[in-house]
């Protein structure tokens, strides 16, 4: 394994993140230089110069095997991470070494946890910052390079194909190059879209461009510590319930809808399984709500219900209101969302409605083969044979995925924290969530949780967001052959 070959590529991620610092500190230039400015513009030099080093003393190779193009991934997760802590730790305030590590973890995983306790004392150009890693994150930093490289050659196609599950390729019937740019295009085309209808919807433009990079990255980030509470303003509730429930649709699935093409939102089985499970999901709460008389009138419970629903069902991790207090059902129905999650090929964590669909269909082939031992039953999925092979690491993923939010719950409860907040942050972390319950509600944070509890929360959002395997094959891969 070429240890220079990856340094080479992980180089090209931080100019991507240098980049970004430095358009930050142009914010702080636009707000008349407020104290976020030097923290950036030291931080983007730094990474600028980590980026500059390996570019310079290491030649151009374009061909790369598997193993190394699994170490330039993680590792390009991993450094993103590490390097956005520059502005964090230099700027100060709340932000030591471990709540440092913690905010750029659950930006760049488009987690949306966060350390703060009063974000309005972050200035803009650090908000700014904060919530590029989210946008940075959703579509993954090594995306962006192998747009911005069209030399690359081979090795686009190496670095996608393990950037990218299986499941988020099924949609795709293009070649590596034109599905990257269908990625981008959608991405940015939906973040330009929403900062538009935020704006009109009573947002200033600040605010609507940090809330959209948070929102089509399914992250979590506000500018505002109350989050989308604080506006108080149905229409901007609307605009970004409508667009979290696009982005948790698989980007190929719009692409095709958007050009006229056959596979589109009306005719994927796994798109109109998501979209009924949040209808179904949100109504059920809707009524909860009301009928336990949570909220005084029907409009109230169905405002603040569906919203929640398809915060949490697409791991944006939005507020609008404490779901802390929620009666046991609606609470679990957030619970089987914060597992469920959106389609894969989008910007969501979680489980992903794909193997969920895929899940139920192999345990109902399973039965209807114990009821007719001669039959040759198939698992189909938009008419599609889906092989045994696939079936088989749909149900061990979900199996494993399960096993790490029981330890992650049993480590952190083992610290002393109650039993409802060592889950719910385990699986919030693990699934890329953001808010949970107990003293990690929708509307409270992490501060109050121990450095070591931070850091176990931090692992899992790497693990889940890294689905598992990527990181594990990481952690193995002497034993390769």
């Amino acid at each position: 394994m070429r240890f220079n070959i990856i340094t080479r590529y992980i180089g090209l991620v931080l100019m991507i993140n240098a980049v970004f610092m430095f358009i930050s500190a142009g914010i702080s230039v636009i707000y008349g230089i407020d104290t976020g400015f030097y923290p950036l513009l030291m931080g983007a030099t730094l990474t600028l110069a980590l980026g500059s080093f390996p570019l310079i003393f290491v030649d151009a190779d374009n061909s790369i095997n598997s193993k190394e193009a699994y170490v330039i991934v993680v590792g390009s997760w991993v450094i993103s991470c590490l390097v956005g802590t520059f502005p964090y730790l230099i700027w100060g305030g709340e932000f030591g070494i471990v709540n440092a590590w913690f905010e750029s973890v659950s930006g760049f995983t488009t987690t949306g946890s966060t350390i703060l306790e009063y974000i309005e004392d972050l200035p803009n150009s650090l908000l700014f910052w904060r919530s590029s890693t989210h946008w940075l994150g959703g579509i993954g930093v090594m995306m962006f390079v192998l747009v911005v490289i069209p030399s690359l050659g081979r090795v686009k196609m190496t670095l996608s194909n393990v950037q990218m599950s299986s499941l988020a390729k099924d949609n795709f019937n293009y070649k590596t190059q034109k599905i990257i740019q269908i990625l981008l295009s959608v991405y940015v085309g939906l973040t330009f879209a929403e900062v538009l209808f935020l704006r009109f919807a009573g947002m200033d433009w600040f605010d609507a461009i940090n809330h959209s990079f948070s929102n089509i990255a399914t992250g979590g980030f506000s500018t505002r510590t109350l989050s989308i509470a604080y506006y108080n303003n149905k229409w901007i509730e609307i605009v970004i319930t409508f667009f979290t429930v696009v982005a948790g649709i698989h980007f190929g699935v719009i692409f095709a809808t958007l050009t006229g093409r056959k596979s589109n939102i009306f005719n994927s089985e796994v798109t109109k399984f998501y979209l009924y499970s949040l209808l179904i999901g949100g109504s059920f709460t809707v009524l909860c709500l009301w009928l336990s008389n949570s909220y005084s009138t029907l409009w109230e419970a169905m405002r603040y219900g569906y919203f929640q629903i398809v915060s949490i069902g697409t791991t944006t991790g939005f507020a609008t209101t404490d779901s802390n207090i929620w009666p046991p059902f609606a609470v679990i129905i957030l619970i089987y969302f914060s597992f469920t999650c959106a389609c894969s090929g989008s910007t969501t964590g979680g489980l992903k409605a794909d193997r969920i669909l895929l899940s139920y269909k192999s345990v109902m082939a399973r039965i209807k083969q114990l009821q007719h031992p001669n039959a040759i039953i198939r698992v189909k999925m938009d008419k599609v044979t889906v092989e045994d092979n696939t079936l088989s690491l749909v149900n061990m993923f979900i199996v494993v995925y399960i096993i790490f939010v029981l330890a992650g719950s049993l480590i952190i409860s083992a610290t002393g924290v109650d039993l409802i907040t060592s889950f719910s942050a385990a699986f919030a972390s693990m699934g890329n969530v953001g808010p949970g319950f107990g003293m990690v509600s929708s509307l409270s944070n992490y501060s109050e949780l121990s450095d070591f509890v931070k850091i176990i929360c931090t692992l899992l959002m790497l693990i889940g967001r890294l689905e598992i395997f990527g990181l594990l094959l990481i952690a193995m891969i002497r034993i390769w052959k």
